[in-house]
């Protein structure tokens, strides 16, 4: 099992973690949404559940609980910037088996 950050997304969360002056890391999940049925949720992680795995990425930790690893196994989360206006996460999950086409959801 394994959920892994670039080295620009491990930066960029590492910066954003020290502006804000705390935090453990980044939690990642899934939701139900969309037209094609989960959508990814994106926050500080700020404290550790009984059922949260940590994985570490370039100094980053990325924590997920348990019951999202079947979504989110894999995955390889990405920090690119297409111009000054235009900056985010990219998602690279093999679990996903088709995305909608404004890429906002994906199903497994």
């Amino acid at each position: 099992m394994s959920i892994t950050l670039t080295e620009a997304a491990a930066r960029h969360v590492a910066a954003m973690l020290q502006k804000r002056g705390y935090g453990l890391g980044l939690r990642i999940g899934t939701q139900k949404s969309g037209c094609s049925g989960l959508s990814y949720t994106v926050d500080y992680a700020d404290n550790l559940a009984p059922s949260d795995r940590v994985f570490e990425s370039h100094g980053v930790k990325v924590v997920v609980d348990a019951a999202q690893l079947e979504y989110l196994n894999g995955l390889e989360v990405d920090f690119v910037r297409s111009n000054l206006l235009s900056q985010g996460f990219e998602f690279r999950n093999p679990n996903a088996k088709d995305q909608c086409g404004c890429g906002e959801s994906f199903r497994v």
